[in-house]
């Protein structure tokens, strides 16, 4: 009678578990099965070596990690593309010697997106999100840190504009 109420029990665990195999917690629903990444040239006016090949893998890499897509070189049912348009460092407070408390770098992508297979998706969009470091401190020394956090952002609003929907 036991090993009968297990096996019901576990049926009925393993039903509910396919049940939500549809289910995404993501919230990304696509008919696309593979995606592309085109290489993001700096077009900034301030060109730091390395930032577009940063930014164009951390992208392939959050669609990889956050979807079941597949990466392509060409032809993929969903492409991405772009250049970054922005890197800019301004100070934000001032001191009362009138002179900077705080910067910000600020880094800006225009980013166009195809569906092949639903071409009403397909969306042209500039992000851009900013890093505020003491004025004390200098660009280089916080550049690395700064650049992950701000791109970290502009990518998951990337996929959730293009394949989350939100």
């Amino acid at each position: 009678m036991k090993k009968v109420k297990y096996v019901i029990i576990a049926i009925i665990g393993f039903t509910i578990l396919q049940g939500c195999g549809a289910y995404s917690f993501s919230g990304i629903n696509t008919s696309a099965t593979s995606f592309q990444v085109a290489f993001f040239q700096n077009q900034a006016p301030i060109t730091i070596p390395g930032i577009d090949q940063t930014f164009t893998n951390q992208l392939q890499d959050l669609i990889l990690n956050q979807t079941n897509l597949d990466l392509v070189t060409s032809n993929g049912d969903i492409a991405y593309e772009g250049e970054i348009v922005q890197y800019y460092v301004a100070p934000t407070n001032a001191t009362s010697q009138n002179t900077a408390a705080q910067n910000r770098l600020t880094i800006a992508v225009n980013v166009r997106f195809y569906d092949t297979k639903n071409p009403k998706e397909d969306l042209e969009q500039r992000f851009s999100f900013f890093f505020d470091y003491p004025a004390s401190q200098s660009e280089t020394v916080v550049r690395d840190e700064a650049i992950q956090v701000i791109y970290e952002r502009i990518t998951q609003d990337i996929l959730n504009a293009t394949l989350a929907k939100w």
